[in-house]
């Protein structure tokens, strides 16, 4: 069966995945900040996932789980706009003009552009907040340096200069372009393969078959950037006195040298206990919102 020529336009799919990004960010939070602390920790004070989130939770309290929570909701609610509404233009226009179709190989550049463009202009400098406070240690607002995601936002601006926002913004570009070239390409894969789900053709899926392939479709991208994830944050973490790292090839030569391989992908399992989920409950809410426009108005039922 050809794909639909009818297509569900890019402000739809920019609304769908801002609210499932928002159920997203809620329920996978503190999954997140383990992550962070993991691939922070260089003394080896962690000895895995559960015990980093339980350490986390006895000297902290449970709301450190939620540490950078607002960042990380927001962040989310726009990286996931500007992501599913740019790949839907970048599709269109890299349709072919004659059939209306789309090519595999279009499908991968229109998501390779929707990450990078969503790793400079939102993923970058949301980050870097996110990681500032989630690497601070306790609850008690006096004793740490940054109060909350605009103070962080504020003081990096005014001790590290604008750009010290955009702090490890090459793996952060090669890291979501890579995984969104993936992501969009495997989700239509399954969606085809499993279902036989074609956009626009007015079937609509259950919640449950969406999980299914977005947890699918979220695997492989965390594996295969597992490096620039891992280089992504401690280049984020680093402050204007304590600059260890000079850039992204040198911090993946420094942390080879000095930790090994395997360190290039801690924080993997947590990553993959976060991304698949993610992706499975972001679109969940994101094919109920496209659904509900094409029954509505590329298929509406006969009166």
């Amino acid at each position: 069966m050809e794909e639909s020529k009818k297509t569900i336009p890019p402000y739809m799919k920019a609304v769908s995945g801002s609210l499932g990004g928002i159920v997203e960010a809620c329920c996978l939070q503190p999954i997140d900040v383990i992550k962070t602390r993991l691939q922070l920790d260089r003394s080896g004070n962690y000895r895995g996932i559960l015990h980093c989130g339980g350490a986390v939770w006895r000297n902290e309290g449970v709301r450190a789980l939620w540490k950078g929570l607002t960042p990380f909701a927001t962040h989310l609610t726009l990286k996931y706009a500007l992501r599913m509404g740019s790949n839907a233009v970048l599709q269109g226009a890299f349709k072919d003009t004659d059939t209306g179709t789309l090519s595999n190989r279009g499908r991968v550049m229109a998501g390779f552009g929707a990450g990078v463009l969503e790793a400079l202009v939102i993923v970058t400098p949301f980050e870097v907040v996110k990681i500032r406070l989630q690497q601070q240690r306790g609850l008690s607002r006096e004793l740490l340096r940054y109060k909350g995601p605009v103070h962080c936002a504020l003081t990096i601006t005014r001790e590290e200069g604008l750009f010290g926002l955009w702090a490890g913004a090459a793996p952060t570009v090669m890291r979501n372009g890579m995984n969104q070239a993936a992501m969009f390409t495997a989700k239509n894969a399954y969606d085809v393969v499993l279902w036989n789900k074609y956009e626009g053709d007015g079937k609509v899926l259950q919640p449950w078959q969406s999980m299914v392939s977005g947890f699918l479709a979220g695997t492989a991208g965390p594996i295969c950037t597992g490096p620039f994830d891992v280089v992504k944050t401690r280049l984020m973490a680093q402050s204007g006195d304590g600059v260890k790292y000079k850039g992204m090839f040198h911090a993946i030569r420094t942390i080879y040298a000095e930790e090994g391989l395997r360190a290039l992908w801690k924080g993997l399992v947590p990553r993959l206990m976060r991304i698949p989920p993610g992706q499975a409950i972001m679109w969940a809410v994101a094919d109920q919102v496209t659904g509900l426009y094409e029954r509505r108005y590329l298929h509406p039922a006969p009166l």
